[in-house]
């Protein structure tokens, strides 16, 4: 199992409508509102490297709504 912690930045004004849709893709398990540069981390878990891919690029980031993301891969030591 994958697990990707996505930060996201949103445009203002369209927030709430985003976060809906970022909460109802499948794979997407969290989402948190904070403060700072970004405005939302959302945590996405899946089967494969390519399958979180998948749920970023083709999901979350074509959300009206989201401007810009960064994802952070879960590791172990």
């Amino acid at each position: 199992m994958v697990k990707g912690y996505l930060l996201i930045k949103l445009v203002p004004g369209l927030e709430s409508d985003a976060l809906t849709q970022i909460r109802a893709t499948q794979g997407v398990t969290g989402i948190n509102l904070v403060f700072g540069q970004w405005d939302a981390i959302a945590i996405a878990e899946a089967k494969s490297l390519f399958e979180l891919t998948k749920i970023v690029v083709g999901e979350v980031r074509g959300i009206q709504g989201v401007q810009d993301t960064t994802t952070l891969l879960e590791t172990e030591l």
